[in-house]
């Protein structure tokens, strides 16, 4: 059922040389869609655990460290490449558990290094043993750009991980980048609440907010995560689902993004974090001393499960 002429593009299996992305009202004449709307690993010291905080186990097959906060799981591991491994697997099991249970399986991404530490899924056993025609991919914000440029999220995504794995076009929902920031935040949210009617997306009990099966977020070197910065109003919204920022203290300055009571009150959230340059927010957050200002990463907090994704350098100060 098609929302509107002005609804979201959709994702395109298009050559990357010359993306082109049809409209909404194009693809349903063509072929109409029920949701059209559109501690120590390797004689390394990975990290102190305080042991009132933590309770920790090792997987050395993995070099991984897992262990249990107060504000979810958290695995360690030595390098981004077992990062990413360790991901894949997480990501598969959840995709195949949700997959058992319904016909369609919700996934929000990031954009960031989060796309390349999603890589090791487009690989075997995953990529033949995934329902891949049961996923329906979301952003958690998007930069108000054109498809093709640099800044895309969405670019960056297909570039990276949708270009190569059989996702129908049809349940891919990005944004309509010919609207203004205001207009691409509503005509989203709009796409969102017609998917919640189709059935193609569920609503949380307990707040009333879209529930998305799963979120796989990255986080920046000051904390933000999606388009919420630290300080910034945005950080408070509570009645919008999708909404829009027009200076945006990291460029290009316009963007849409998810709102914290949607991005809460989702089953299952992934925070991937890697590098040295993010270890003094990872402190702020998760550490002994918790920084008396919360960064918006310290106010992701999902309906049934929070698991953090670290390589040894982003855990280093923890």
């Amino acid at each position: 059922m098609a929302c509107s002429s002005r609804s979201l593009l959709l994702f395109s299996s298009v050559r990357r040389s010359q993306p082109s992305i049809p409209l909404i009202s194009q693809l349903v004449a063509q072929k109409p869609r029920s949701c059209s709307l559109v501690l120590r690993s390797r004689g390394v010291p990975l990290i102190c655990w305080n042991p009132k905080k933590f309770r920790a186990r090792t997987r050395s097959s993995m070099a991984e460290v897992t262990a249990d906060s107060g504000k979810g799981k958290v695995k360690v591991f030595d390098s981004e490449e077992e990062v990413a491994v360790g991901l894949a697997k997480y990501t598969a099991d959840i995709s195949n558990k949700i997959t058992k249970e319904k016909s369609s399986f919700t996934v929000v991404l990031s954009g960031g290094s989060l796309i390349h530490s999603l890589r090791k899924l487009v690989e075997a056993p995953y990529i033949d043993s995934i329902e891949w025609g049961k996923w329906h991919v979301f952003w958690v914000d998007e930069r108000v750009v054109p498809k093709d440029h640099v800044d895309s999220n969405y670019k960056l995504a297909y570039d990276g991980f949708l270009s190569k794995v059989p996702i129908p076009p049809g349940q891919v929902y990005a944004i309509n980048d010919a609207l203004s920031a205001e207009g691409a935040a509503d005509d989203y949210e709009t796409c969102l609440k017609h998917l919640v009617t189709n059935g193609v997306l569920q609503v949380s009990a307990k707040t009333g907010f879209p529930k998305f099966d799963l979120m796989l977020l990255g986080m920046g070197p000051d904390g933000h995560v999606a388009s919420l910065f630290p300080g910034h109003p945005l950080v408070k919204e509570n009645k919008k689902w999708v909404t829009f920022i027009k200076d945006s203290p990291k460029p290009p300055p316009e963007r849409i993004t998810f709102t914290f009571p949607v991005i809460n009150s989702s089953a299952y959230i992934a925070m991937v974090v890697v590098g040295a340059g993010k270890a003094p927010a990872i402190e702020a957050t998760l550490g002994k001393s918790p920084n008396s200002e919360v960064l918006p990463v310290g106010m992701v907090s999902p309906e049934d499960e929070m698991t953090w994704f670290f390589d040894k350098q982003a855990a280093s100060k923890i």
